[in-house]
């Protein structure tokens, strides 16, 4: 990993949350967010109307289309890049470099949404003068209107020249392209040139707070065996348990070592079992055939494991790999891990750079901001940055309720004060590096 250029700016950060006042650029930064309010509010409800489901890649790619010129008409240069290659649409990537020394800056947002083209949640819905509802509208299409609304605001404060920026868009965010590596490949590299990393999305959806850790998201496969005879001989030393009785005592097992470990979990979310049994992992749905007077011969359980750090989760790995090696009599099991969404750890680096926003947050009146608890933060693309980045936060999109439901609800009010406070930390960001 190349050297990181940020030891100015954590040396300066005490003098920076010591600037309780706004300076007159900061105010014109308020006044412009204001301004660009009502063009953002008309481009959030013309993006929620086109489906992007991610299995719909014509849709995500128009989501695309209708977001490249935002940024281009503030001056980035915009690319596609194709998703051919691990089945999705693919990424739109938009890249600013202006002539400051200021830390390179990444920011992350999404352009599909889990809502397919066969869902009935597909228009965008005023419900009020403060609320509106429809599928992206905080998850997360309105955390897209909020950078924009900011880099907007910089740009006409005429504070965008000394910031050096890429952002991409990820087109798969809700239902990965397979391979990972191939589907994360430009965010990783992204990362690898980037000093900071700022992901758009909802959080818990309350403005008070931001994400600075994320655990990440890892999936499992189980699979036993067992010797196929009549019920009645289970047990007998030549028939043993059974698969299913194997996947059992694994499964408490599991439960029993583990449960008890803060910012761990690990759910079983499909199981089958007997003499027979499918499973399709793209359609998440199987078969299993059986009789309740046939030993069971197969098991199949395909559950997912999070954890907070890296060491958290390989630590996790070895527990459940020992308690598959025990077996019952007269049977066998294995377990499989698969490579998923990366933890991201709340490093010193993440908590100073909240402390950051948090000061930005109570100068511009949005009060104090505090970090999301771990447990409440589900995986995200941000963690693809751990480890390449000095600083990343999360959780500074347009919030709300309801995510990944048809009761989607975003909540207006917050989109000003979410581009304000992210437009006072950027500049603030850039000041610090001259």
């Amino acid at each position: 990993m190349r050297p990181r250029p940020l030891a100015f700016l954590l040396l300066a950060l005490p003098a920076v949350l010591a600037a309780q006042t706004l300076s007159p650029a900061e105010r014109r930064l308020l006044r412009e967010v204001d301004v660009g309010v009502p063009e953002a509010l008309s481009l959030l409800e013309r993006t929620v109307n086109v489906n992007s489901g991610s299995l719909n890649l014509p849709g995500v790619r128009e989501v695309g289309r209708i977001f490249a010129p935002q940024f281009e008409r503030l001056g980035f240069s915009t690319r596609w890049v194709d998703g051919a290659a691990w089945g999705r649409a693919g990424h739109l990537i938009a890249e600013w470099r202006g002539a400051g020394r200021g830390p390179r800056l990444l920011f992350i947002g999404h352009l599909d949404t889990v809502f397919e083209n066969d869902s009935p949640f597909q228009r965008w819905e005023r419900l009020s003068d403060s609320t509106a509802r429809g599928p992206g509208t905080t998850d997360m299409k309105g955390g897209n209107v909020v950078m924009l609304l900011a880099l907007r605001a910089l740009r006409e404060a005429g504070l965008l020249d000394g910031m050096q920026i890429t952002v991409v868009l990820i087109g798969d965010e809700e239902r990965s392209g397979s391979p990972l590596s191939l589907a994360r490949r430009d965010l990783i590299a992204a990362a690898d040139w980037a000093d900071i990393a700022i992901g758009f999305e909802d959080g818990d959806g309350d403005p008070r707070t931001a994400v600075i850790g994320r655990r990440g998201s890892t999936g499992w496969t189980l699979r036993t065996s067992g010797r196929p005879s009549h019920s009645s001989q289970i047990f007998r030393p030549d028939v043993g348990s059974g698969s299913i009785y194997e996947a059992a005592r694994i499964l408490t097992a599991f439960h029993d070592s583990l449960a008890r470990e803060p910012n761990l979990t690990f759910n079983p979310g499909v199981i089958l079992g007997g003499t027979t049994v499918t499973f399709d992992p793209g359609e998440a749905r199987g078969t299993a055939f059986g009789k309740n007077n046939v030993v069971a011969e197969s098991t199949l359980v395909v559950g997912d494991l999070r954890a907070l750090t890296l060491e958290q989760l390989e630590r996790a790995r070895s527990v459940m790999r020992r308690v598959v090696q025990r077996h019952y009599p007269v049977t066998g099991a294995e377990i499989r891990f698969d490579d998923g969404y990366p933890p991201l750890a709340p490093t010193e680096g993440n908590r100073r750079l909240l402390a950051l926003l948090d000061q930005a947050s109570r100068d511009v009146g949005g009060g104090p901001v505090t970090a999301v608890d771990p447990a409440r933060a589900g995986a995200a693309d941000v963690s693809f940055t751990a480890g390449l980045v000095e600083m990343a936060i999360d959780g500074v999109g347009l919030m709300g309720t309801g995510g990944h439901t048809v009761d989607e609800t975003a909540a207006l009010r917050t989109l000003p004060l979410q581009a304000k406070r992210i437009a006072v930390l950027l500049a603030r960001l850039a000041a610090g590096g001259v």
